[in-house]
């Protein structure tokens, strides 16, 4: 059976993409098992009824900000 994974790609800054891979290497982990485990978690709370845990919405509305002051610099 072909392999029914799929890629992500991010532009990340320097300090975020050696974070990721430091912690990543820190647990005996790749960086794409970490997503992989985050997704399927966050998949599992979310089909059990429950809501994602505050530090997740925290997550996502830095990710917000952190999408609307790139698309800023991006205009100029």
């Amino acid at each position: 059976m072909a392999d029914a994974r799929k890629a992500i790609h991010a532009y990340l800054s320097p300090e975020a993409h050696d974070r990721w891979h430091d912690f990543a290497a820190e647990q005996g982990v790749s960086v794409s098992g970490l997503l992989e485990a985050i997704a399927r978690d966050w998949r599992e709370q979310l089909d059990n009824g429950a809501d994602l845990p505050a530090e997740v919405e925290q997550l996502a509305r830095t990710a917000r900000k952190i999408d609307a002051a790139r698309r800023r610099r991006q205009r100029v």
